[in-house]
């Protein structure tokens, strides 16, 4: 497989806002982990959904995944890279290799241990750099943190190095995102992943809403704060490639490029989804069982973990294909026939243009900041008459 995600379901703490699929403890069952993982991947391999393609990224996301220690890191790492890597090693190979970690977890121990097995791409965690703002998350680190474990990371020889920040939270918090962009760009990152709250039932912020013991985030404070993201980094440099992510030229985030221009991938772990053709022909969206509870004794016993699947009709792949390249700064091409087959040339498709939410040049439809504000709504337009309605 060319593109491996592995979902790492253990956090010490839920976040205020989170409905991932995840597992919270003290102990982390890591050697478990990792066995089960392993498990799942032969029986993939049995079951005929594992391509003989070379890998190219293998992402460790979660959840939190700094939180396993360093030698299970390293044995998924090798796991997976031995099968693409031959006489090569990963750090030296072409191989994006990218684990998502809490700022308070990296050391300079853990950050060494990280590379020496081959990862070259960390995501921090960092969401805000404003201190009561992190304790309304239930964020575990200071505002401090976040500097530190660039500083180690960078020490240890990590190539790229990617923030998360959130943006448009309840007015109540009195936040300043424009000092938390700053305060991010200081720290000289590669890459930034710039995401607007939501609101999603069965977590605390969302009974907060209900009770009202705070205000739902407002949506204009949404649009001022996303095109203030993109004025600010752009104007120091950073490409605005995707909706939520910008990056130094050449440090674009491959493993989730490939996603967005709808290649195949496979996910391993709770609630991991993958994207494949089947042996039919068809392409397949599976996904598996969401609980750690669940999994690791399915897998344990040789049983597939997956919840449920779906075969995408070519209707549905020209939909999610129109919506994710209008995700990217590539916008889409009306001359794929893929992309033909659910786009409505009309009127509207006109008058998004002329409203400048999208530019047509270069044989593409390539939308601007204010079109990425209305990216569901332009694709509804852009799709409804041709029979994605």
């Amino acid at each position: 497989m060319r593109h491996i995600y592995i979902h790492v379901p253990f956090c010490r703490r839920r976040c205020s806002y989170c409905d991932f699929a995840i597992a919270v403890r003290k102990a982390i069952p890591a050697a478990r982990f990792v066995a089960a993982i392993r498990r799942e991947h032969e029986l993939r391999r049995r079951l005929g959904e594992w391509d003989g393609e070379p890998l190219e990224t293998l992402y460790l996301g979660g959840g939190t995944p700094s939180l396993l220690d360093p030698e299970a890191v390293a044995d998924l790492v090798r796991h997976f890279t031995g099968e693409a890597g031959g006489a090569t090693r990963p750090q030296e190979s072409d191989l994006e290799i990218t684990l998502e970690a809490n700022p308070e977890d990296v050391t300079r121990e853990a950050a060494r241990a990280w590379v020496a097995c081959g990862i070259n791409r960390v995501s921090l965690g960092v969401q805000s750099f404003h201190p009561g703002v992190l304790r309304w998350m239930h964020r575990s680190h200071g505002p401090e943190a976040p500097a530190r474990a660039v500083k180690l990371l960078r020490s240890a020889g990590v190539r790229s190095i990617s923030l998360d920040l959130i943006f448009a939270l309840p007015e109540s918090l009195e936040h300043d995102f424009r000092s938390d962009l700053e305060a991010a760009v200081a720290l000289e990152p590669d890459h930034l992943s710039i995401y607007g709250l939501s609101v999603e039932l069965r977590t605390p912020l969302s009974r907060w809403i209900s009770r009202g013991a705070i205000a739902p985030p407002r949506e204009e404070r949404y649009a001022e704060e996303f095109l203030l993201a993109h004025e600010y980094l752009t104007a120091r440099g950073f490409e605005h490639y995707e909706v939520s992510n910008y990056a130094r030229p050449g440090f674009r985030a491959r493993h989730n490029s490939a996603y967005w221009r709808g290649e195949p991938y496979a996910g391993l772990g709770p609630a991991a989804h993958r994207y494949q053709l089947t042996r039919s022909g068809e392409w397949m969206r599976a996904w598996n069982v969401d609980q750690w509870a669940a999994y690791e004794p399915l897998v344990a016993a040789g049983t597939d973990p997956t919840a449920a699947r779906e075969i995408l009709t070519t209707e549905k792949r020209a939909l999610e294909a129109v919506y994710l390249g209008l995700r990217t700064s590539e916008g889409i091409s009306p001359a794929d026939p893929l992309i033909r087959a659910a786009l409505d040339e009309g009127p509207l498709l006109k008058l998004a243009i002329s409203k400048g939410w999208l530019r047509n040049g270069g044989n593409r439809l390539v939308p601007s900041a204010e079109g990425w504000l209305r990216l569901d709504q332009l694709v509804v337009s852009l799709t409804t008459s041709a029979g994605g309605g």
